[in-house]
């Protein structure tokens, strides 16, 4: 019994001492913030470059010889001619077909 009174106070002991524990409350450093001032008077506009130089334009090329112009060809002999048609004395008459009436 004397054990069972002492490891009861020991727990007793241990578990008050576990409540009481105080809190760290850690707070972090506050945030800056810059405000941005006036703007300032604009500055002088700067001096224009120089152009650059003209690229040297090259030669022109000579122009090359016309050939030669090929030979013309001989004409060719003209066909023997036909005797001239007889007029004829016979007419010819032609009658198209009828045409068969349609049905109705």
């Amino acid at each position: 019994m004397k054990y069972s009174i002492l490891l009861s106070a020991v727990a007793m002991a241990l578990g008050v001492t576990a409540c009481e524990r105080p809190t760290t409350v850690v707070t972090p450093p506050p945030t800056v913030v810059t405000v941005p001032g006036p703007a300032g008077a604009t500055g002088a506009t700067g001096a224009t470059g120089s152009t650059g130089s003209t690229g040297y334009t090259g030669n022109t090329g000579a122009t090359g010889s016309t050939g030669a112009t090929g030979t013309t060809g001989t004409t060719g002999d003209t066909g023997a001619k036909g005797d001239p048609g007889k007029k004829g004395s016979e007419t010819i008459v032609v009658v198209p077909v009828p045409v068969p009436a349609p049905r109705n």
